[in-house]
């Protein structure tokens, strides 16, 4: 099975520095197989045949603490998962001059639609959805800081999520097809 682990908050503002190449080999030394790194901000696409994709993260934070000590929150999705997440995002949205476009990928102990009423949205600001998995969020870049969702960063909630625009979303299941073609 293909999969992606996504690191949260490593190689942003200074922080958490960890060199790809090295957290290549940390995968690999961990057991997981076929390693391709995307930018510097924590996506890994690996395969891996066994373990439960609970048990992923627990192997990979573990790794990453033995490794480089640090303790860094590992989200794992499928390519199924992530395909899924991928096909609800309008092919509309972008991340560019104009629109500002997300995948809040979410950990599992929050995973369900009920998040959304912890939101700050503003309807005729902000375009929200859920899927299993991941919150998407679209809002044009002239209507940014009037966004409700601004209010989660800084949260307990804004904490449970990793973030990735849709552009690299797209680049990472591009990769993951890759991995089984």
């Amino acid at each position: 099975m293909v999969y992606i682990a996504l690191l949260r908050g490593i190689n942003v503002g200074g922080k958490n520095k960890i060199d790809m190449k090295v957290l290549k080999q940390t995968f690999e030394e961990a057991g997981m197989n076929d390693v391709v790194t995307y930018i510097n901000t924590g996506n890994i696409i690996f395969s891996y045949k066994g373990k439960f994709q609970t048990e992923l993260s627990c192997i990979l934070e573990d790794a990453i603490h033995d490794d480089f000590g640090l303790q860094i929150k590992v989200v794992v999705r499928s390519i199924d998962d992530v395909r899924a997440i991928i096909n609800a995002i309008p092919d509309t949205w972008k991340n560019d001059k104009d629109m500002k476009s997300d995948v809040m990928f979410l950990w599992d102990e929050i995973d369900d639609e009920s998040i959304l009423t912890k939101l700050v949205i503003k309807p005729k600001v902000d375009t929200v959805k859920y899927i299993p998995g991941a919150i998407l969020w679209s809002v044009d870049k002239k209507n940014v800081t009037k966004s409700g969702m601004l209010k989660l960063i800084g949260s307990k909630l804004y904490k449970q999520v990793t973030i990735r625009n849709v552009n690299t979303a797209r680049k990472i299941y591009e990769l993951m097809q890759a991995q089984i073609s």
